[in-house]
């Protein structure tokens, strides 16, 4: 979809083709580019199939080029998507600066576009495309840095979830957070390439203001790429550490597994040995034999509890042990509590009855 907007008092207005003025300049915003969309940049604007096919392209990487008839810059900008299975990626902006219009091309649609459509954007001048370029390459900035904290937001959450109980979905959502930042990464190592090709070479002139917000634009973008690696490596050693605590369980359910295998390997043993061709004793003894099973079967139950639950006396005595001291604690403050009484009473006696009467 196409839109076209022209500033007038400061601000950005909707226009249709036909009403433009073709004394003022104009932004053609292209977004969710269609196949007649990329027929009218072709036909209007001359713009190359090739460079529209490289715009389009989801993993194209920031640069600027020259042509002919206009000058083209490719930058990273920042998408969230909140049903998507990895809501935070990148995608690529294509900025198109044909004689008067400067052209907006993006295969999706994102809030920083939005943004610049409502008029969000403080000190956007389009009648000057090299600042107005600028405040692009500083809004993506702000976007990447908004992401980050989102992100970092979303991680603790998880961690906090999978400290109750260690879940598939909670681990996938780290796995997809993590994949975000290595995206991020990638987009704004590119965009600093292009932030220092804008401030060295001439395809684009630019005033002092301009460039001092340049240089400012390049710290943010600096900041972001750190904040963006420190992040990475939190969410590496929180997933590592998770791997962790998942094999660490799955040693334990297995030890407890082990266990309960040899204590049954006992009474198989005795039925695989007696199932052979020898005597079986307590045969003609009666109710002798089954009192004997039984009380077999009994202490390997008890062996066995005593085996898997060898923790919960030690929980119960530490329980009894911490109320045992609070209790001795209470008392002791009951003790002080007392003798600052009897102190206070020393020091300032009460009136006493007959003291009360002679007065």
């Amino acid at each position: 979809m196409i839109t076209y907007w022209q500033q007038e008092n400061g601000r950005l207005l909707k226009r249709e083709q036909e009403e433009l003025d073709p004394q003022l300049n104009t932004w053609v915003d292209a977004r969710s580019v269609t196949r007649e969309d990329i027929r009218t940049l072709e036909e209007e604007y001359h713009i190359e199939q090739e460079h529209i096919l490289d715009i389009l392209d989801p993993d194209e990487l920031s640069r600027i080029e020259r042509e002919d008839e206009y000058i083209l810059t490719i930058a990273r900008i920042p998408v969230f998507v909140p049903s998507g299975d990895i809501s935070y990626f990148t995608a690529p902006l294509g900025i198109v600066v044909y004689n008067r219009v400067i052209i907006t091309i993006c295969w999706t649609d994102c809030e920083m576009l939005k943004d610049i459509a409502t008029n969000r954007m403080k000190g956007l001048n389009l009648a000057d495309f090299p600042a107005f370029i600028v405040k692009i390459l500083s809004r993506a900035d702000t976007m990447f840095l908004r992401y980050l904290k989102e992100i970092n937001r979303r991680s603790t959450s998880i961690q906090n979830e999978l400290q109750q109980s260690v879940k598939n979905n909670e681990l996938i959502q780290l796995l997809n957070l993590e994949k975000s930042l290595e995206f991020f990464t990638t987009s704004l190592k590119s965009n600093q390439l292009l932030l220092e090709k804008l401030r060295k070479t001439r395809i684009l002139t630019f005033d002092s203001d301009d460039r001092d917000w340049l240089e400012d634009v390049e710290i943010d973008n600096r900041q972001a790429i750190e904040m963006t690696d420190t992040y990475s490596n939190i969410l590496a050693n929180m997933v590592d550490a998770f791997a962790s605590v998942i094999s660490n369980n799955l040693n334990i359910v297995m030890k407890k597994l082990t266990t309960i295998s040899l204590i049954l390997m006992v009474p198989t043993f005795i039925t695989s040995f007696f199932g052979m061709n020898v005597p079986l004793p307590f045969a003609k003894n009666g109710w002798l034999g089954i009192i004997c099973i039984s009380l077999i079967c009994l202490a390997t139950a008890v062996i066995a509890g005593q085996v898997l639950l060898k923790d919960k006396p030690s929980r119960v005595q530490k329980k009894n042990r911490k109320t045992f001291a609070q209790r001795r604690k209470e008392r002791h403050m009951i003790r002080m509590m007392k003798i600052q009484e009897k102190k206070l009473d020393k020091m300032h006696p009460l009136p006493t009855r007959e003291w009360m009467l002679q007065d």
